[in-house]
């Protein structure tokens, strides 16, 4: 083990392991003892949302909770393959830690990295290295395709970036969205047949991908950046409706005019 992480505060991470090994054992629990890695990839999915949700809004007793749960799940789905012969707890640590050790040469290494950007271009090289620069293999394929088109379209766009396949800089992909953007205003019409509307999609969906390409210029993630819209989008409307509670109405009561003045209140209240 590397000098620098000698002396390190140690966790133990038995009582989880405890819990899981209990809730999967004889006198466990019946829907626990049923689950599968591949039914489990869906609560860690779920659970990484939540905790993510909770990162975005700053609450750290929910990230507290929220990263647990996480680990829970982790360590739940490490329990199964233990469980086969695969691999035990102990692999995995291990073996994660032998590989950022690897991939980061300029901590425990020689190798010379100041900046993020240099450590990246480090990283892809070495990852590469490690996967054998199989020439027929694609600079695509590591990007796992089980992920929302949001964050797989930002990944695909840094690694087709990183072979120089990119505008020179931010100026560039803004004009491509907007032309992007004026061929998808030519496809949509007040009555558009089931043809046009396939076009019209595929060239929202143009429109999208450029909007991901001008946010990477701009160093935001988009995933994000919409997840954070969402929630401020959320807070507004639920104000909205907040508001027509307290008058005896529901929101659906509400004209038109009077939702604009609440959503405009709500902007000068909540952000």
């Amino acid at each position: 083990m590397a000098e620098s992480l000698k002396g390190a505060r140690s966790t133990s991470i038995d009582p989880l392991v405890e819990l899981i090994e209990t809730l999967r054992g004889k006198n466990g629990c019946p829907w626990d003892k049923k689950q599968t890695p591949g039914s489990m990839a869906r609560y860690l999915i779920e659970e990484a949302y939540e905790l993510v949700d909770a990162i975005l809004a700053n609450n750290a007793q929910d990230i507290c909770e929220e990263a647990g749960d996480v680990l829970f799940q982790i360590l739940f789905i490490i329990h199964l393959f233990k469980g086969k012969g695969h691999f035990d707890y102990q692999d995995v640590i291990e073996k994660n830690v032998k590989k950022m050790i690897h991939r980061h040469p300029h901590v425990f290494g020689d190798v010379k990295a100041e900046t993020a950007e240099l450590v990246s271009q480090n990283w892809q090289k070495i990852k590469s290295a490690e996967k054998g620069n199989n020439p027929c293999e694609s600079v695509l394929d590591s990007v796992p395709r089980n992920m929302t088109a949001l964050i797989r379209a930002g990944l695909i766009s840094e690694r087709a970036a990183k072979t120089g396949f990119d505008w020179d800089d931010i100026s560039g992909v803004m004009e491509k969205t907007m032309e992007e953007w004026e061929e998808f205003s030519g496809e949509v019409t007040p009555i558009m047949h089931l043809a046009d509307k396939a076009k019209a999609t595929m060239e929202f969906g143009d429109i999208m991908f450029s909007m991901v390409n001008v946010a990477r210029f701009a160093g935001i993630n988009p995933e994000i950046a919409l997840l954070q819209s969402i929630q401020k989008f959320e807070k507004r409307f639920r104000y909205i409706e907040a508001q027509a509670d307290e008058s005896g109405r529901i929101i659906d009561d509400l004209t038109f005019k009077e939702m604009h003045q609440l959503w405009d209140e709500a902007k000068e209240k909540i952000g």
